[in-house]
């Protein structure tokens, strides 16, 4: 009986011994330079300065936020793709009214400018746009430094 388990218990050993030794083989060998850029925190694209950002654009957590939905989304798809024979038509009605509301809500979003960026937002920015938009609604405080718009200090972002 415990035999079928046998395989399991070899691979998480092994998988372990594997770590072990790697975290052991990474102390013994790794070469020990330390220095101050060494210790100091890395931030993808964001250039390294003496000051603590205060703000950070809402417009990152706002596609962060569509991509979970999105990944969620696909989460949902597979289940019904390994068993879309058996449910027959009301599985089929199911996933298509999930995606139809999901399809609503990503229009929704364009429509309100949640994904323009860059060059594009810049070339609809002589539209009227009303206050109630994603794609103006963040509140800007004069003296509060905003991450990510090194080098953009010219243009409205």
């Amino acid at each position: 009986m415990l035999g079928q388990y046998l395989p399991i218990v070899v691979l998480l050993a092994l998988a372990f011994l594997f770590a072990a030794l790697s975290f052991v083989a990474s102390r013994l060998l790794a070469p020990r330079r330390p220095n101050d850029r060494k210790a100091a925190p890395y931030e993808c694209g964001i250039i390294p300065g003496r000051e603590t950002p205060e703000r950070f654009p809402v417009r990152f957590f706002l596609v962060a936020m569509i991509f979970i939905v999105f990944d969620i989304e696909i989460i949902f798809f597979y289940p019904w793709a390994m068993a879309h024979q058996g449910l027959g038509l009301f599985g089929l009605g199911a996933v298509l009214l999930f995606s139809a509301a999901l399809f609503e809500s990503f229009v929704y979003l364009i429509g309100n400018g949640a994904l323009e960026w860059g060059p594009l937002k810049r070339l609809r920015a002589t539209e009227a746009v009303s206050e109630s938009r994603t794609s103006t609604s963040t509140i800007r405080r004069p003296g509060i430094r905003q991450v990510g718009l090194e080098g953009r200090e010219g243009e409205d972002a």
